[in-house]
């Protein structure tokens, strides 16, 4: 069975398309002038039945709706029918969806890089007894200190408020930190202490004043004692602060190997032998850290940054480091006065760091709320509960085991479950790791600070603890009063807050409840209208309204009043070449329109045009018939154009434009393109142009076929009849034309004569060959940019004899080529070389002087009438090599150095000494210097060019790269607009300014081909470009164009561009955490202070005081 054929079953007409039956019907109204309701009903396709199923709303019928609307399931990009999800989009965010759950904690939003900052805050808030402190500072110290009203402030919103996440902008603001720079959160704890200090130290309240001390100070003594004695130093007894313990873990697998690393003892012996008061001598000794009192909280920080003195760099160590539940720190006290419970700490938080750089990354802290047991993980704005496991519920599934049935760790016996790089360790790394029975370890590879609460017992034996929740959403009475609860001016402050933010939400429902109901409702009438809109017979009163407005009512959320002017005529009626552009729709859904929308004209079913329909029939008669004699008149032309003879009486047209008329298509009507048939063939005299003028080509056409070409140009243009101009078989060219073309004729046969001599005369010159030069002779010199210019003046012969373009005045050229202030030259000559034992000039086409024989410059003077006094005289001089030095004076060219190379002393063996040009006038070298000097400032001042990289594997490059880089290249050449890798070979093009250091450009190619900017070697052509990076690529004479090749030496070990790029490389700074802080400037000063006397101690230091974000001079 074949398939029917829909190729045309969606195809659209053309408006001015007419069937055969409406032809005839215009044909029947142009004569007879009767119009009868059928003929109506025909022309205004009224006939046509209710369209259904089109996939577009087709403007060949009025009653077709299809497509003003989607389908049931559909929706648009924009408008009433887009997604109501879309629509709902444009009222705004959605404030409700910041609600916070009353089960979960609240998270602080990330201002850019602020995620130190924000994973500390956490830490602390959720810490009872610092947040109970923070509340109970008295109003009046805290309005003296913005940072403590800041803090209040946020614990009091991360306490109460109804929102998900709080924002830190304030706070951060406040202590005025650089939220686009990432900075170690370990060095912002210890500095926001030392400033909280500071601040509480002029509370009067005690517990106020001393709360961070008594949370989170503990106490360290440096012990030396003598190995011959046994006496302890002096310092012995001095006892030291700390606020966290800084842990080596590089080589070490758990917390224990790492306390005992860091209370291990070190012996002081040879050169590092201890001088002992007691015995008055040089002995050795020992060293250690002994703990004296641990705070309630415990701060282990893991020192994964390590220093790596080859590189001067720093490096984040990854390796697996695993860690307790449970922490007994009894037994490391050096008097362990306290009891044992007493000094059991169990894991609170974890600080973690994720990413592979020292200088990024992003941080995180997973909280315990230990009145459920249950971990959270902080990661700035979202919170997520992670269960009872401290990494989540995927590696919950460590089993706990009695320590004394534990034996050292084999691999079969340790499992893990990942959960991103964290995992279980369910045998410890260590037999001798302390631990009780049934705990637990915990292992990662980015953790990065551990907070350990000591667990205390109340009177009752009941233990403390520590929650995560809300205490009430509602910020009710127990809030205010209750333990734990918070100030009454913080309380009326969230109390306002939150009323806000409900308000807000119920002002968005209100209006998104709104919108929804105005959009279903508004759908629902369209479809309604749209259903009544198909007038049921043809005798059934209907109204015509514009297709546009229709089409923009049934598709916009708020609707324009209906607008009919663009289908009424200036009758006031519909006429019938609107057909298109209009609908038919019934009496009922008219009603509903107009009375809702108003607007008009109102165009009923007897409103159509008649005076316009009688119009709309002439035209169409008239065009039917123009196409039919524009047939015929066309087979006419065609027979013109090839040729072909025709009789009877004749005139001209012009060529080119009867063939622009045969092109055209579906005329119905004449255009201005058949106007001005003759207007190209006829003269500024009115006659007929000569054929030889440019685009005068004319032919011959019949009688029959001028007067049609005649009658259509003056239809269309009727005041213009000189287009048009008859020009008959017989009629003569325009004399004074004629006249004037012989004349120029006349001018380009002297002229061609005359630049036939000049190649005679000059043969050797104009086809550019060299002239064998002899010393003693006189010579002429003339620039080479002028001889170019003549070359192609004289070669330019045949049609375009005249129109090439004459070079300037010989003579003006001369006087150009000479200084005003010394009368002396101001151009070189090309320089000298010797081809088979003769002595020739090199060639250019633009730059220097260029030598012409004495005969060459008579004939230039006769010809160009320069008198020969202007001459520029040169002579041709051998000079001694021993006499003479390579730096001539400013009369002497040397001849090129690639020519004086010794291996060509066979060939130039006929020459003793070295060939110079010695010229009359001087060269002058000032001057010459003085302009190079500018021009070569202009080149080295460009702004956003390209250069090429190529990446050389191995010690040499290839020669091909060799002979590129070697090039100078023109600055205005085309080159991309775009940095781009080339996919052909290692190298890469890139965007550098004449301002652009060295360091920038290494640090562009280390992002380009990843090879650290210490291990590049840069090379331009043979010449290694020099390593001092604060130079420019204008220092190094590094031009627009250039290819430079770099190779890689391998000496320093890969790593991160984002390590360099966190750091700034102009000046030595250490990370502020907040400005103003003494702690912070200490630190400046002692790492500078000691970079100034000993670098490599400096560098060591500074890496042992863990300054993360430092850069060193």
């Amino acid at each position: 069975m074949s398939r029917p054929t829909t190729r045309s079953k969606n195809k659209r007409h053309r408006p001015g398309d007419i069937d055969g039956s409406s032809s005839a019907i215009l044909r029947k109204i142009h004569v007879t002038g009767e119009i009868s309701q059928d003929d109506i009903r025909q022309l205004y396709l009224i006939w046509k039945p209710f369209c259904q199923g089109c996939r577009v709303n087709t403007k060949d019928s009025p009653n077709c709706f299809c497509g003003l609307v989607p389908t049931s399931n559909g929706a648009r990009k924009s408008g009433l029918w887009q997604r109501m999800s879309e629509i709902i989009q444009t009222l705004g965010p959605d404030p409700c969806k910041d609600l916070r759950s009353t089960d979960s904690p609240a998270g602080l939003t990330n201002l850019g890089a602020t995620c130190y900052a924000n994973s500390i805050l956490q830490c602390l808030y959720t810490n009872k007894s610092f947040r109970e402190g923070v509340f109970s500072v008295e109003p009046e110290l805290v309005k003296q200190h913005p940072v403590l009203d800041q803090l209040a402030r946020l614990f009091a919103q991360l306490h109460s408020s109804k929102m998900a996440f709080i924002d830190s902008a304030p706070f951060i603001k406040t202590l005025e930190l650089d939220n686009g720079v990432q900075q170690d959160s370990h060095e912002f704890f210890t500095l926001f202490l030392s400033l909280l200090e500071r601040s509480l130290s002029h509370s009067k309240v005690p517990r106020s004043r001393t709360f961070v001390q008594d949370l989170f100070r503990g106490s360290v003594s440096h012990v030396t004692q003598c190995s011959v004695c046994g006496k302890e130093s002096e310092a012995s007894s001095k006892m030291e602060d700390f606020y966290e313990l800084e842990l080596n873990i590089k080589g070490l697998n758990n917390l224990d190997e790492s306390l005992n690393d860091y209370l291990s003892m070190e012996q002081l012996q040879g050169e590092n032998q201890y001088f002992c008061e007691s015995c008055g001598r040089r002995v050795d000794a020992t060293r250690c850290i002994k703990l004296r009192r641990l705070p309630a909280v415990l701060n282990f920080q893991l020192k994964r940054c390590v220093f790596l003195p080859k590189t001067t760099t720093k490096k984040k160590l990854t390796s697996a480091f695993s860690f307790p539940r449970r922490l007994h720190m009894a037994e490391r006290l050096c008097d362990p006065s306290q009891s044992q419970s007493e000094l059991t700490y169990d894991l609170s938080a974890i600080l973690i760091h994720r990413g592979t750089a020292v200088n990024s990354g992003h941080y995180v802290a997973h909280i315990k709320d230990k009145y459920s047991g249950h971990w959270w993980e902080f990661d700035d704005e979202h919170v997520s509960k992670l269960g009872l496991h401290p990494f989540g519920a995927e590696s919950s599934s460590s089993s706990a085991q009695p320590e004394q049935n534990l034996q050292p760790a084999t691999s079969e016996q340790v499992g893990s479950v990942g959960n991103g790089n964290h995992m279980n360790s369910f045998q410890p790394p260590s037999s001798d790791f302390n631990i009780a029975s049934h705990e637990e370890i915990f292992s990662s590879t980015d953790a990065y600070m551990l907070m350990y609460t000591r667990i205390d017992t109340n009177e009752n034996g009941n233990k403390s603890y520590i929650t995560l929740r809300a205490d009430n959403m509602d910020v009710d009475e127990e809030l205010v009063s209750g333990n734990g609860s918070l100030p009454l001016h913080l309380s009326e402050e969230i109390k306002e807050l939150n009323a806000s933010y409900v308000s807000s939400c119920q002002e968005y429902q209100l209006k998104k409840g709104r919108e929804v109901d105005n959009i279903t409702e508004r759908r629902q009438e369209v479809r309604l209208v749209l259903s009544e809109a198909p007038v049921s017979s043809l005798e059934d009163p209907f109204f015509w309204i514009s297709a546009d407005w229709l089409r923009q009512w049934a598709d916009c959320i708020i609707p324009l009043p209906i607008d009919n002017t663009s289908i009424q005529c200036s009758h006031g009626k519909v006429p019938v070449s609107k057909v298109g552009s209009m609908k038919r729709v019934s009496n009922k859904a008219w009603s509903i329109l107009f009375s809702k929308y108003g607007g008009g004209p109102v165009l009923s079913c007897d409103d159509c045009c008649i005076l316009c329909l009688k119009d709309e029939a002439e035209t169409a008669v008239f065009a039917d018939n123009y196409r039919d004699r524009r047939a015929f008149m066309k087979q006419l032309a065609e027979a013109a154009i090839a040729g072909h003879s025709l009789d009877g009486n004749q005139y001209y047209v012009s060529k080119s434009w009867l063939s622009q008329w045969l092109r055209r298509k579906n005329v119905d009507s004449p255009c201005d393109a058949d106007s001005e048939p003759t207007a190209s063939i006829r003269c500024p005299h009115g006659g007929l142009l000569p054929e030889q003028a440019a685009g005068a080509k004319r032919l011959l056409i019949p009688e029959s076929l001028w007067l049609f070409l005649l009658e259509s140009a003056s239809t269309v243009k009727p005041d213009d009849p000189s287009g048009c101009s008859p020009f008959p078989s017989d009629s003569e060219t325009c004399a004074v034309c004629s006249l004037e073309m012989t004349e120029v004729a006349c001018l380009e046969d002297s002229l061609r004569a005359a630049k036939l001599k000049q190649r005679q005369n000059h043969e050797k010159l104009w086809q550019g060959k060299s002239i064998a030069l002899s010393p003693g002779c006189k010579y002429y010199l003339l620039p080479s940019s002028w001889l170019s210019k003549w070359r192609s003046y004289v070669t330019a012969s045949g049609k375009n004899v005249s129109s090439s373009v004459e070079p300037e005045s010989l003579e003006d050229v001369i006087d150009s080529v000479k200084c005003v202030k010394h009368l002396r030259l101001l151009e070189r000559p090309l320089d000298l070389t010797c081809k088979r034992g003769v002595i020739v000039q090199r060639t250019s086409m633009t730059d220097g002087l260029t030598l012409i024989t004495e005969s060459d410059w008579k004939f230039f003077c006769e010809e160009w009438g320069v008198p020969e006094e202007k001459a520029i005289v040169a002579e041709i001089d051998i000079t001694s090599f021993k006499a003479n030095k390579l730096v001539g004076s400013c009369e002497e060219v040397p001849i090129s150095e690639a020519h004086l190379d010794p291996s060509n002393d066979g060939v130039n063996g006929e020459l003793e000494g070295k060939p110079i040009i010695r010229t009359f006038a001087e060269i002058c070298e000032d001057c010459i210097g003085e302009r190079e000097s500018h021009e070569l400032m202009q080149k080295l001042n460009y702004q956003d060019e390209d250069i090429r990289v190529f990446l050389v594997h191995g010690k040499e490059a290839p020669r091909s790269v060799l002979e590129a880089s070697g090039t100078t290249f023109e600055a205005d050449r085309r080159t991309s607009k775009r940095s781009r890798r080339n996919s052909s070979s290692s190298s890469v093009d890139l965007k550098v300014s004449g301002s652009t250091s060295i360091y920038q450009l290494k640090m562009m190619i280390w992002e380009s081909f990843g090879v650290v900017k210490e291990n590049q070697k840069l090379h331009k052509g043979s010449r290694e470009i020099e390593a001092d990076e604060s130079s420019t690529l204008a220092d190094r004479n590094i031009f627009p164009g250039d290819v430079l090749w770099v190779t890689d030496t391998e000496i320093y070990e890969n790593r991160d561009i984002a390590d360099e790029l966190s750091d700034p490389k102009e000046s030595w700074q250490a990370e502020e955490g907040f400005r103003g802080s003494k702690r912070c400037q200490c630190f400046k000063v002692t790492c500078r202070g000691i970079l100034a006397v000993d670098p490599i101690l400096g560098h060591i230091f500074l890496a042992m005081l863990d300054i993360r974000w430092a850069v060193y001079n």
